[in-house]
This record gives C-alpha cells, sequence and structure tokens, in this order.
C-alpha cells in the first residue's frame, strides 16, 4: 500500500515535469503562430506626401530597379529639436559631393513614426527646400517604433546603396564614405566587380547583398571609466550573448549607422517582424541571413 502511494506520487513528480515544458513549448508555438499571422504592418503600403501637390502618393518598392546611387534613411519620433542641424548637415554634405560628381546621386527619407510635435512640420519644410525627388517624407500615421520606422524607409527608398542614421546627428554624415568604401571593396574582392573578364561585369553594386556596420567600439574604454559598474556588467553580458548567438566580430549593434546594399536589405528587411525592437540590431545580431557583412 504504502509502495503504491509512493510511486503515484513519483508519476505525479514526473507527469508535472513533462507538463511545464510541453506547456511552455505550446506558448512559445502559440506566440510564433501570432506574430506570423497578425503582421499587418508589414503589408500596410506606406505613403509620401508631396507638399507642392498636397497629394498622398505610393512609394516606390525595394524591389524596384534603383534610380539613386544612395539613399539616407532617417527615422524620427518627435524630432523637432534635433532633425533641422542633422539635416543640413546631411544636405549641406550631399550638395557637395553631388556638384563635384555628378553620377552622384541621393535621396534623405524621413520616416516620421507617428510623432506628436512639430517633426512633420519640419521635415516638409526640408522637401520644399531640396524637392521631394531629393527630400521624401514618409508617414506612419501612429508610433510603430523605430525598427518599423527602418524597416518601412528601406523598403521604400531608391537607392543601391541604403544608409540609416539617427536623427540626432550622433555620427557625421561623410562618416558614410568608410562604410560605402569598405562595401565596394567587398563587391571586388568577393564578386570581382569591375572587371572586365568576370561574369559580374556589367553588374551594379546594388546587385550583391553586403553590409557594412558602423561601430563605437573604439569608444568603450572611455565610457567603461564613466559608466556605473552595474551597466558595464549588463553590457559584458549582452556582449557574450551576441557573441554566443552571432559569433565573434560583431562588437557594437547599437550603432545606428549602417549600410547595406539593396539586394542586402531586400533580402532582409521583407523578412524582419519586429516593429518596436531596434531592427539593426537584430540585423546584426543575425548575420546568417546574408551573404556577406563588413563590420
Amino acid at each position: 500500500m504504502g509502495l503504491g502511494f509512493l510511486w503515484t506520487a513519483a508519476e505525479r513528480l514526473v507527469a508535472l515535469a513533462l507538463l511545464i515544458p510541453t506547456l511552455l513549448l505550446f506558448q512559445v508555438i502559440f506566440e510564433a503562430y501570432k506574430r506570423r499571422h497578425h503582421n499587418k504592418h508589414v503589408n500596410a503600403p506606406a505613403i509620401f506626401e508631396d507638399p507642392n501637390s498636397l497629394k498622398q502618393v505610393p512609394c516606390p518598392h525595394v524591389n524596384d530597379p534603383a534610380e539613386k546611387y544612395i539613399s539616407l534613411i532617417v527615422p524620427a519620433f518627435n524630432e523637432e529639436h534635433r532633425l533641422p542641424a542633422a539635416l543640413d548637415e546631411t544636405m549641406n554634405y550631399l550638395q557637395q559631393r553631388a556638384a563635384k560628381d555628378k553620377s552622384f546621386t541621393y535621396e534623405v527619407v524621413i520616416v516620421d513614426d507617428g510623432s506628436s510635435d512639430a517633426t512633420k512640420r519640419v521635415a516638409f519644410g526640408f522637401v520644399k527646400k531640396y524637392t521631394v525627388d531629393n527630400v521624401r517624407v514618409i508617414l506612419l500615421g501612429r508610433n510603430h517604433g523605430k525598427g518599423e520606422a527602418i524597416r518601412k524607409g528601406m523598403l521604400h527608398s531608391r537607392g543601391e546603396l541604403l544608409l540609416m542614421l539617427d536623427a540626432d546627428g550622433a555620427t557625421k554624415v561623410d562618416d558614410l564614405e568608410k562604410l560605402e568604401n569598405q562595401i565596394h571593396a567587398v563587391a571586388k574582392r568577393e564578386f570581382k566587380l569591375g572587371d572586365g573578364a568576370d561574369t559580374y561585369s556589367n553588374s551594379r553594386i546594388s546587385d550583391f547583398p553586403i553590409a557594412a556596420f558602423g561601430s563605437r567600439a573604439h569608444l568603450e574604454e572611455k565610457a567603461l571609466a564613466t559608466r556605473k559598474w552595474y551597466r558595464n556588467f549588463l553590457m559584458k553580458g549582452f556582449h557574450l550573448v551576441v557573441l554566443l548567438t552571432a559569433g565573434p566580430g560583431i562588437r557594437d549593434t547599437q550603432c545606428g549607422f549602417k549600410m547595406f546594399t539593396r539586394a542586402a536589405a531586400r533580402k532582409l528587411f521583407t523578412n524582419i517582424r519586429l516593429k518596436r525592437w531596434h531592427a539593426s540590431s537584430f540585423i546584426a545580431q543575425n548575420p546568417k541571413c546574408m551573404g556577406r557583412r563588413v563590420i
């Protein structure tokens, strides 16, 4: 009798031990299914407005052929104060470079992520000043999150190269040349781009899936000395997670200065489903979804 009772208790423990992970697995599967089939934001059409005609016009798509050499995507949420200085610096650089090189064509795509301040007015002021061909504003209507703002801007840009940069001007815009040069170097080394004897000699840089990520890792030593110990502890822990999931070589996933070829953007941003988490962090930590990367 006593043995039977003990055996029943043991069975209950085994059943409980099996039930808990089963329930957790079911919850994970359910959440994955819900995210997969509740992503209306993914297919929602983006629009930009021409302030001269006051009409909302459908945006081009990353699947379309490139019309510009480079697109700069600027996600903005309540950035009326910081956006003007950043855009002034950006436009000055782009105009100076275009004046020196007639083949250099560009656009700046500002993605207003449902701002409640005057961000929209500031952005459209630059559209009026520089024309809708060079500066465009995508309106998300309501706040979706930085990840979605970046994704929408990438999907509806016209450049062979697509650069994301923050509205606060934290990185000098002319640093894009460092990323640009790295992408061209990889294309030349890996695909023999520009080599007349090669199969890819007639291809464009936009045809190859390459990304280059800006990094502030060289500033880490100075930051360690000024941050609280627990923040440094959390940072090191996060770096360990990135190392285990993505492998070595990625030292800064949070820098908002990343460049993609059109082929890379097409492959990456059509598969992103996260709206609020920083999309570029996902990309940096999941490099296997793309052929080449440069850090």
